[in-house]
């Protein structure tokens, strides 16, 4: 069975305090744009508008099922959020975009990418598959869904968070999910001050 090599550059903006990491972007077919969450039934990017602007159809485009990718990527640079998987290459048993089915051939070296991003406060995983590849990689607990543990990262203090999938078949409600994720960013703000 063949593998699959992640599409994306990371995207780390400088000044990043926050980096995102799911386990791996859906199959092409289902992209709305070449930037992560780029799926347009999940709903990463109407809880980034949700919580920041207050209209979850912030970051989507009118008249068209695709997300801003523009608009997207001005914002995460400006609010320091920065993005990756915890895989850089996996095998998808299924075909589908399924964390169920996912196998890590090559995980990411989260080290390296965090020694890019000094600033940097936060690991912050979207869903089971990247918060279970993360504890066994570094040897540290599993956060609750909405909370965190400090771990070690090759010598470095982070704030490890486990936050709910944006999937919409993670089964809670896009109000309830935009709330774990603002008490999240009410936080990561504190450690500035």
């Amino acid at each position: 069975m063949s593998t699959e090599k992640h599409p994306f550059e990371p995207f780390l903006p400088q000044g990043a305090r926050i980096l995102f990491l799911g386990s791996f972007p859906p199959p092409a077919a289902r992209w709305s744009m070449p930037f992560y969450y780029p799926n347009w039934i999940n709903d990463f990017w109407r809880i980034m508008g949700l919580i920041h602007f207050g209209d979850k159809d912030r970051f989507c485009i009118v008249g068209g099922k695709r997300f801003d990718e523009t608009a997207i990527r001005e914002f995460c640079s400006r609010e320091g959020l920065a993005f990756y998987d915890t895989a850089c290459e996996v095998r998808r048993l299924r075909g589908n975009a399924s964390d169920a089915f996912l196998e890590v051939v090559t995980p990411t070296d989260i080290p390296a990418m965090l020694e890019r991003i000094p600033e940097c406060k936060a690991l912050v995983t979207t869903g089971q598959k990247a918060t279970e590849v993360i504890a066994e990689r570094f040897g540290c607990a599993v956060p609750q869904i909405g909370g965190s543990v400090e771990t070690d990262i090759a010598g470095r203090s982070i704030r490890f968070w486990r936050m709910p999938s944006t999937s919409r078949a993670y089964p809670l409600p896009l109000q309830q999910k935009a709330e774990y994720y603002r008490q999240l960013w009410i936080v990561v703000q504190s450690l500035d001050h």
